[in-house]
């Protein structure tokens, strides 16, 4: 019986890995539209609970309204605070879905230009670098920011609309870094062929 039953398990995950490159065929687009323009992103398939989690909250229109709350050129901007809907300016950043979720950071995932990773407590208070339920950053340092690099869970990449990055990097800000013009998202995701991505913008999947 435990030779039939290893080969029973090996053909199901044949299947399983067949399903699987089938499926993979096919991405998600995510397009962010903001005042200052818009962004196209892809998320990266190997950091599963980030990139799921991103996406189901896309699905519940939850970072439509939220806004870029903290933003610093040469640097990054940061988003996806529920608290950035309310009319109090004071509770930005504090917010999140009320959950965390478990560090996915790979070293080949680095902070280039374009980089979107997530937000999260520092280390004193969050030594497993678990990052916030909803709140990300786009990094907007044309040369990267390598500092950054294996501290924090990098999950997706901007493939269109680099210069809005810049764009709401350079708006007037208070003394927090927050937009004194409140910089609204609205986030979208659509399934696409890869070539077709690739094709649109040039992005090559490894």
């Amino acid at each position: 019986m435990r030779p039939i039953l290893f080969l029973l398990v090996l053909l199901l995950g044949a299947g399983a890995v067949a399903t699987a490159q089938k499926k993979s065929k096919k991405d998600y687009l995510v397009t962010i539209e903001t005042s200052q323009g818009t962004m196209r992103l892809v998320l990266f398939e190997d950091t599963p609970r980030h990139r799921e989690n991103f996406l189901k909250l896309v699905k519940k229109k939850f970072y439509d309204g939220t806004t870029f709350h903290r933003v610093i050129n040469d640097f990054m901007i940061q988003g996806g605070d529920p608290n950035s809907k309310d009319s109090d300016p004071n509770n930005d950043g504090a917010g999140n879905p009320g959950y965390t979720l478990p560090a996915e950071i790979l070293p080949h995932h680095q902070h280039v230009y374009g980089a979107l990773a997530a937000a999260r407590l520092g280390d004193a208070m969050n030594p497993r670098k678990e990052s916030s339920g909803s709140q990300f950053y786009l990094v907007e340092n044309h040369e990267g920011v390598p500092f950054l690099n294996n501290q924090y869970t990098v999950y997706g990449q901007v493939i269109d609309g680099l210069a809005v990055i810049d764009k709401i990097a350079e708006v007037q800000k208070d003394y927090r870094d927050r937009p004194t013009a409140d910089v609204k998202m609205t986030v979208t995701a659509r399934k696409m062929k890869k070539k077709k991505i690739t094709k649109t913008y040039g992005y090559r999947y490894q």
